[in-house]
């Protein structure tokens, strides 16, 4: 059961309001989202640890973990595991237009942008990949996920389709040099534009928050795109979620 009263007393420069109906952790989470707002936390900046803040505020930390993980539920904190935990940076202005390159777009917002491979397999399309790429149901396409960050943040994944034999070996290409364009350059795609776009919304899964560092629940827009090559050749369709707290979309 949730600590809902903190007895232990508490340090002079930060007292806790004992007996009002305010429960502890609620008490912290509203003083370090204060700190946040004025910027006392700067975005990016590491919080202090768990024993520091219980110190601090002189209670358990149960409670300082109940705070934390209210703040990381209004989307103003991220726990990355075995690091810490980090004031979240704000959103980063991500326009979808003809060419939407995730790159650019971070590069843009001045951050440092990286592409990971999660996984890549050979699978037989289903019906809406087909349609989306042009081919038939059943023909084999290059399935990969992908984990996207800015300056080490994660911001978004996606679930990436290309036709084969026309892609083969573009996961190894992409693995090595963590971007899609680049990727798409090595097979001899020079430039490529955007066909369509949808945009959708939902909850993160309890997988997907782990892999985005957010709170699962966390609301996430839903891009499903499909890009062409100079020829209008069909040659990529994909599923992206982005959190919600950390870019704006804007369509251009």
């Amino acid at each position: 059961m949730a600590d809902l009263r903190d007895t232990t007393m508490t340090s002079p420069d930060a007292p806790l309001l004992r007996g009002e109906g305010l429960t502890a952790w609620r008490q912290i989470a509203d003083a370090l989202s204060e700190e946040i707002g004025r910027g006392q936390l700067a975005a990016g900046s590491q919080l202090p640890t768990e024993a520091a803040l219980a110190g601090r505020f002189g209670v358990n930390r149960h409670t300082v973990r109940r705070a934390l993980a209210t703040l990381a539920e209004r989307g103003l904190v991220r726990a990355t595991q075995g690091r810490g935990t980090f004031v979240e940076q704000g959103q980063i202005p991500y326009p979808i237009g003809r060419r939407t390159r995730f790159s650019e777009n971070v590069s843009r917002a001045g951050r440092e942008a990286r592409g990971d491979l999660i996984e890549a397999r050979t699978v037989p399309a289903d019906g809406e990949t087909a349609e989306a790429l042009g081919i038939s149901p059943g023909d084999p396409v290059l399935e990969m996920v992908t984990l996207h960050r800015a300056d080490g943040t994660p911001i978004s994944m996606a679930r990436i389709s290309l036709p084969l034999p026309r892609f083969s070996g573009f996961e190894s290409a992409y693995a090595r040099l963590a971007s899609i364009t680049r990727a798409f350059a090595e097979c001899g795609i020079e430039d490529y534009t955007r066909l369509s776009t949808r945009i959708g919304a939902r909850g993160a899964t309890a997988e997907e928050a782990a892999r985005l560092d957010i709170a699962p629940g966390r609301p996430l827009l839903m891009v499903s795109s499909v890009n062409v090559d100079a020829d209008g050749e069909c040659i990529e369709a994909s599923r992206s979620l982005f959190c919600a707290d950390r870019v704006e979309l804007l369509v251009e």
